[in-house]
């Protein structure tokens, strides 16, 4: 059974900078795929990034792109998200998810959550 445990996150001010680690408990697959997602006080879950374990093709929400990178590192089996440039707007739990079915920006198709990490960014 594949585990996901998020690390690396806290209060950072406005412009920083921030990076996020899931660990993977199990084995991946090329046809899997992931990505993190966040969900701030009131709000919807959202898209963050995504990345194609397989090929390591890449996927950004429009909010983030050009700020954030999402990476891979297979012998570690790891997932990470460097965030630059951070907004007040940024501030959200963010949850690691694996979809076995492939690239999705739905979080409903993602069968596998780590337990979130909180992100705040001070004004």
């Amino acid at each position: 059974q594949v585990q996901l445990a998020e690390s690396g996150g806290g209060l950072v001010q406005a412009g920083g900078s921030l990076r996020l680690s899931c660990a993977v408990s199990g084995r991946l697959y090329t046809s899997h795929f992931m990505g993190w997602f966040r969900q701030a006080t009131g709000k919807e879950r959202e898209f963050v990034a995504g990345i194609r374990w397989g090929t390591g093709r890449t996927y950004y929400g429009d909010s983030v792109k050009g700020r954030f990178t999402i990476s891979r590192d297979g012998a570690k089996v790891t997932v990470a998200l460097e965030m630059n440039s951070l907004k007040p707007e940024d501030t959200a739990v963010y949850r690691c998810a694996l979809n076995r079915g492939g690239y999705s920006t739905m979080a409903s198709e993602y069968d596998v959550w780590g337990q979130g990490t909180q992100v705040t960014v001070s004004s």
